[in-house]
């Protein structure tokens, strides 16, 4: 008998005060049909009411996925949990879900992407919560926000403090999913799931087995159906009996701004060469200086900005495949691509489901992470998950805090100084005129690495800038290169108010980085 059914016939099973789990990433994988129907019977109906969101990773996006946007709505949701939100530049207006948390009109926390994987983990297995050393000392850890986005959440705290082995913990209790909401390719009238257009499989299993075992309701939005038998049973993902309801979707995007593409589900296997390389500017010499950190035969991490144009350095210097990347969202080597198409990667190797690639990066098996920065204090703490100003710019921390947490080496990319006027020649970066204010201050916003933890367990730590690169010292912040064309006390040393001081030895970057051509890298 098929489990086919409509929208809201679906979301008519959603009790008030339910425990709704969605898998998604952005608009990677996102059951939006679902999501908006949700919606729809709450404006007519005032039911569901008061549910508690959990997203691992962001639902929807600024650019025609709405996501959760579609149930931002006060009476709906009372709190929400993600390792994400959606993001997006000042020129789009604030997402709905944006106002509810800065208005304190929900319970808003950010919880790290791995934490809120492990979460499910442990409430289908009915152990004690989750006991981690991810985020401690970061806004993650009670003694500063524990993980709260406003005063609604800070007063309802998720996390606390435990000693454990003579160990200091972080300690997450159970939260028991009652709905799952999940997507895949395709369904068979078993509800059995399979995924084959599908960019990453993320969390969809792990959340269903987490929903099934509390006796719960899991609610998959399928783009076509098939017969029962009629799929082969190692392309299945999620199996039917953790499935009660299918609903149909023709139309569900693939990803942010794309329908369909076979090369990002790994049907098709694109040429090198119909890849786009970095574009010339001083972004690109940024990510050149921090691929230098690569060799031949390593595995690395990438995160959303400038690092993100790393791989397509190697690209440009005719060595596409000499080092394996690793994403959050599942997908391993290949090509990760950039802009509205961010964690899916063309040409990958593997697939791996988000909560197991998670594993990997919070037991820091990889050699590298290259991340991005908003702001770096004294203490080399960085911060990427909040803009007070303008809060939607960041969609907050992500799986950085569970890939930072014991990493060997982390790369840290971004600006010196925000809205300087630069020049680049191929002789050196030349700042004409100084920004409107350093990025290196005295204590940042909030905490989503932490310095000190770093030094404490002895992790390698790199800030490249357009002026210099720094390391992370007992004594805080040291330019050890410097870009040509940099003045050294002018451009860093007082541009940054003294927060970052110059090694001795300080050496000037060779000006190949800066030239148009390959700048010459080699495995």
């Amino acid at each position: 008998m098929s489990k086919l059914v409509a929208p809201a016939e679906a979301v008519a099973r959603i009790p008030d005060g339910a425990v709704v789990t969605v898998s998604s990433s952005s608009a990677l994988g996102c059951p939006d049909f679902v999501l908006a129907a949700l919606g729809r019977r709450f404006d007519t109906e005032g039911h569901p009411g008061n549910l508690t969101m959990l997203h691992p990773i962001a639902a929807g996006d600024m650019y025609g996925v709405k996501g959760i946007d579609h149930i931002a709505k006060d009476g709906l949701i009372r709190r929400v949990l993600a390792g994400s939100y959606p993001s997006g530049p000042s020129t789009l207006p604030m997402p709905e879900i944006w106002k509810m948390v800065v208005e304190d009109r929900v319970e808003a926390y950010n919880v790290p992407s791995g934490i809120m994987f492990d979460m499910h983990r442990e409430a289908a297995a009915r152990r004690p919560g989750v006991l981690t050393r991810i985020g401690l000392d970061t806004f993650v850890d009670p003694v500063r926000e524990g993980c709260a986005m406003n005063d609604r959440a800070a007063a309802r705290p998720i996390v606390s403090r435990v000693e454990f082995a003579g160990e200091t913990w972080l300690h997450f209790p159970n939260i028991y999913p009652d709905v799952c909401i999940l997507r895949a390719t395709t369904a068979d009238e078993r509800g059995n799931l399979t995924y084959e257009h599908e960019g990453a499989y993320l969390g969809g299993l792990e959340q269903a087995i987490a929903t099934r075992n509390n006796g719960g309701l899991v609610i998959a939005q399928v783009s076509r159906m098939t017969a029962a038998g009629s799929l082969r049973p190692h392309d299945v993902r999620v199996p039917g009996h953790l499935v009660d309801l299918v609903v149909l979707d023709p139309e569900q995007k693939q990803t942010c701004e794309t329908p369909y593409d076979p090369a990002i589900s790994g049907q098709i296997m694109r040429p090198w060469s119909s890849f786009k390389t970095a574009e010339h500017g001083v972004e690109k010499i940024i990510a050149r200086r921090a691929a230098l950190e690569l060799k031949a035969g390593m595995t690395a991490n990438l995160g959303f900005g400038i690092s993100a144009q790393v791989p397509r350095i190697l690209l440009e210097e005719g060595h596409p495949e000499a080092v394996t990347w690793a994403i959050e969202q599942g997908a391993v080597g290949g090509m990760p691509l950039t802009d509205f198409a961010f964690g899916c990667a063309s040409n990958a190797d593997a697939f791996v489901p988000s909560p197991q690639q998670f594993i990997y990066f919070q037991g820091g098996g990889f050699d590298v992470s290259f991340l991005s920065f908003l702001e770096v204090d004294v203490e080399g703490n960085v911060n990427v998950s909040k803009l007070g100003k303008k809060p939607y710019l960041t969609a907050g921390c992500g799986g950085f805090v569970d890939i930072t947490a014991h990493a060997k080496k982390i790369v840290f990319s971004g600006w010196f100084e925000a809205g300087a006027a630069v020049d680049l020649t191929e002789d050196g970066i030349h700042v004409r005129s100084p920004g409107k204010f350093t990025k290196m201050v005295d204590k940042v916003e909030h905490v989503t690495f932490s310095g000190r933890r770093a030094r404490e367990q002895g992790q390698d730590v790199l800030y490249i800038t357009e002026r210099c690169v720094m390391r992370l010292t007992q004594g805080g912040l040291v330019a050890t290169e410097i870009m040509p064309g940099i003045d050294l006390e002018r451009d860093i040393v007082a541009a940054s108010r003294g927060r970052v001081q110059a090694a001795p030895d300080a050496r000037v970057i060779s000006t190949a980085l800066l030239s148009k051509a390959p700048m010459g890298w080699t495995p």
